[in-house]
């Protein structure tokens, strides 16, 4: 997913499912390639509620503002995330529709984004996310739906080996 690792609290339940199949879930996770560039930081992550920050600075358009699709991508980020865990090990979250509205700049420091679930079916998952600046006035309001599909072989070969143990 990328090569940095942070450090995400998980709860225990889904490290444990994770760790059946022969994957280390904390190892291996990131917020992925473009998350890292742009400084994407997954805080906590369950299926009940992901946290992330994300810098301003790097991350602006021309007049200075934080992009709006900087916060689309903090919010695809974070309700992918609660989308994969809530689908579990054996399915992959992929996003189908995302709406953002955006309320006011931010011009410097972190904004902050909360994702919580709207529906968790066994198909599709749906997360509203909510992000704000460091004052905590609401920057942008973002609904994501994630179809969850069964892993297939195709996709083996993308998934990360990095957080596989040696029984996998």
């Amino acid at each position: 997913m990328g090569d940095e690792q942070q450090h995400v609290k998980f709860p225990q339940e889904v490290i444990d499912e994770y760790a059946a199949l022969g994957v280390d879930l904390p190892a291996l996770f990131s917020a992925g390639h473009l998350g890292n560039r742009m400084g994407v930081r997954i805080v906590e992550a369950s299926a009940e509620r992901v946290v992330g920050t994300l810098p301003v600075e790097g991350n602006t358009q021309p007049y200075g503002l934080l992009h709006g699709g900087a916060s689309a991508v903090l919010a695809e980020t974070l309700g992918s995330v609660g989308a994969m865990l809530h689908g579990g090990a054996s399915k992959i979250a992929v996003g189908v529709d995302l709406n953002c509205t955006h309320h006011r700049g931010a011009r410097s420091g972190l904004v902050t984004g909360v994702a919580t679930p709207v529906h968790r079916g066994r198909s599709t998952a749906t997360y509203e996310i909510v992000i704000s600046d460091e004052e905590g006035r609401r920057v942008c309001s973002a609904r994501l739906t994630c179809m969850l599909r069964e892993i297939g072989p195709k996709d083996a070969d993308n998934l990360p080996q990095g957080g596989r143990t040696e029984n996998a």
